[in-house]
């Protein structure tokens, strides 16, 4: 199998599990964990009732996933047809997993925020999955280095060559 195309898959196959389980720490099990004993349908309902816009909260998260998930197609598609190294590949899907730390915190703050005012719970994670998703961007930046570093060492020895 071609290099770009494996490199391709597994990127998207990184970021779309990123993505998905961003949208599904933000949109079950956070809630769930904030209010115990309750449903989503509950949940919902009570804060439609406190007056605010689950839907727009709702739609705000799964919008950020999708962009997510449209990058690694894009990264995907522009490093086969442009012939991009594997290398460039992984750099750019571990750059959009690096900003996804970014994105899993600000996605899911409008909802968080709602139920944490309605329920007078605090507004922090909940639950062990932010965390998760936390460290895979915090990995990902790390990696991200290291392999911006070797790329350019040994870009350098290939010139003095």
């Amino acid at each position: 199998m071609n290099r770009r195309l494996l490199v391709g898959l597994a990127g998207i196959g990184a970021v779309s599990a990123y993505a998905s389980l961003m949208a599904v720490q933000a949109l079950v099990f956070d809630p769930l964990a904030a209010v115990p004993g309750s449903t989503l349908a509950q949940i919902h309902g009570e804060l439609r009732n406190a007056g605010n816009d689950v839907t727009r909260d709702i739609t705000s998260i799964l919008v950020a996933a999708a962009i997510g998930f449209s990058l690694a197609i894009a990264t995907a598609a522009l490093g086969l047809r442009r012939r991009l190294s594997p290398l460039v590949m992984i750099e750019i899907f571990l750059a959009i997993l690096t900003l996804g730390g970014v994105v899993a915190w600000g996605s899911g703050f409008a909802l968080g925020m709602d139920i944490a005012d309605t329920y007078m719970t605090t507004g922090g994670d909940h639950t062990g999955w932010a965390g998760v998703l936390y460290v895979t961007s915090l990995v990902s930046l790390i990696t991200l280095a290291v392999v911006a570093v070797r790329a350019a060492l040994r870009s350098r020895s290939m010139q003095a060559a």
